[in-house]
């Protein structure tokens, strides 16, 4: 049935407020930008409001809300930090930040919010360089080891400055059945693999010894003493905490500080692990490994992640020299390099990872 011209008219004012609406949104100005906080060892990005440098530098200081610091985002930025001014002008940014910005000597959270200043404001207003300001002056000391006298870029600070870590040969001594004995004991339970029973005391075995003595809630000395010893005669092979689907898949412990790789729901190696301090905890939940990376470079901190299993923003599985038997890292899973590379090759993109709190 034709429609009548009342009828008609009220359908064409219709369509025309929608094309207004439609054209109006198109040209309005984008009403957010893009702070960067980090998250385990990279940098992450939130929305918040506001169109301008200034606005987002304000974001920034402002830091994470409580729900993003439960999801592991974290502000190296010392608390008290304040924005005096911003401006923009071909290409360069110039932020004038106060004192309290450059405060501590930390180099890893001076490097960190060094960074997190550089990627916010790059991008914005064609930003490509920043030079940054302290209470009005250029800094000419060093900064983290970087010299901030000239404006940087963020490409700078992405680009790696250290040579890959380099491990030395290991010079251990001949073998020792007895030693052979315990690795052997230590296979059958799922702290080393088969193949590592060589009898020669070295930091594989000490490592296993350490898996063993935090999963069975033991001194953590990494040495066979005589508890441990007892213990490892009468100890059962480690059990899933949860059930999950067959395939492989990954539990980390956060009280133990013990990682669990899991094959059809049966252990098929515990590790000794390191994962986040008090201060930037890895945050308890169900994960997913969404990439493998031999060789990850964090710009944040401006070191080598080899053998980085990412499972969420830039927390990781990953090796380091410095795996202490206590929680210390940014919020990743920090492993010794005995055990990372057979980790790395054991997970799976795609592969479920469980962070839980109590076992």
């Amino acid at each position: 049935m034709p429609l009548g011209v009342t009828a008609r008219i009220a359908l064409l004012c219709c369509v025309a407020a929608l094309t207004a609406i439609a054209a109006s949104q198109a040209a309005s100005p984008q009403r957010h930008v893009f702070v960067y906080f980090l998250r385990g060892e990279q940098l992450a990005s939130v929305q918040r409001a506001g169109t301008t440098p200034l606005d987002a530098m304000r974001r920034l200081v402002t830091g994470p809300t409580a729900a993003e610091r439960a999801s592991g985002f974290r502000t190296y930025l010392p608390s008290g930090t304040h924005v005096l001014s911003v401006k923009v002008a071909q290409g360069l940014a110039t932020v004038d930040l106060n004192a309290r910005f450059a405060i501590g000597r930390d180099r890893a959270s001076l490097m960190a919010r060094l960074s997190q200043v550089v990627r916010t404001l790059t991008g914005l207003e064609g930003t490509t360089r920043v030079q940054l300001l302290v209470n009005h002056r250029i800094v000419t000391a060093p900064f983290a080891g970087v010299s901030i006298r000239r404006p940087i870029t963020f490409r700078f600070l992405q680009t790696p400055n250290v040579p890959l870590p380099h491990r030395p040969p290991l010079r251990l001594p001949p073998p020792d059945p007895a030693v052979q004995t315990v690795q052997q004991r230590l296979i059958a339970l799922g702290y080393l693999v088969p193949g590592e029973d060589d009898g020669r005391p070295g930091p594989a075995t000490q490592n296993a010894i350490l898996s063993f003595q935090k999963w069975e809630r033991l001194g953590r000395t990494g040495t066979l003493d005589a508890t441990t010893k007892a213990r490892l005669a009468v100890a059962r092979h480690p059990t899933p905490i949860s059930r999950g689907a067959a395939g492989k898949r990954a539990e980390v412990l956060l009280d133990r500080q013990v990682a669990l790789l899991i094959f059809n729901n049966k252990v098929a190696r515990a590790i000794a692990v390191s994962t986040g301090a008090a201060s930037t905890p890895t945050p308890p939940g169900d994960y997913r490994v969404y990439a493998k990376i031999p060789r990850w470079w964090s710009t944040p901190f401006r070191e080598w992640l080899p053998w980085a299993l990412p499972f969420v923003g830039g927390i990781a599985f990953h090796e380091l020299g410095d795996v202490p038997a206590y929680p210390a890292s940014h919020g990743c899973v920090r492993q010794l390099f005995t055990v990372a590379q057979w980790t790395y090759h054991f997970a799976t993109v795609g592969m479920p990872v469980k962070v839980i709190a109590r076992s």
